[in-house]
């Protein structure tokens, strides 16, 4: 399996792990983690929960682009090193928003986010350098 496939696969893990600060935020409420209602507790979380569950949510709409980015790259330039390296970008920069996101470090966090959107965009560009 290439690089960029297995950072596909990372990616569709981060859509569920980044939901992990938003969750134990939930689990510290009074009554702890509600799993009968848990889009209202989430409605009701302020500071680090609120901005992990943010986070999460972005999370999930990045996705489907960096997918997209992903197979362009696969098809029209399998084995490529670029799509590698951008692939694996994205993947980084994820993991630092999510984490930049929860710790409310703003500007910083909106670099970040743009270096991952750059990294989906280059990986549609595929066609243009090829394998």
């Amino acid at each position: 399996m290439s690089l960029p496939l297995w950072c596909l696969f990372i990616a569709a893990l981060l859509v569920i792990l980044s939901k992990a600060p938003a969750m134990r935020a939930m689990a510290r409420m009074q009554g702890g983690y509600d799993n009968q209602h848990p889009r209202a507790q989430q409605a009701s979380l302020t500071g680090a929960g609120a901005r992990g569950l943010a986070a999460h949510q972005n999370t999930i709409e990045a996705f489907p682009m960096f997918a997209a980015g992903v197979i362009v790259a696969e098809v029209f330039a399998a084995g490529s090193t670029v799509a590698g390296v951008l692939a694996v970008l994205f993947i980084a920069s994820r993991i630092a928003y999510i984490g930049l996101y929860v710790a409310n470090i703003a500007t910083v966090r909106s670099l970040v986010w743009a270096a991952g959107y750059l990294a989906s965009l280059g990986l549609m560009l595929a066609p243009l350098y090829g394998s």
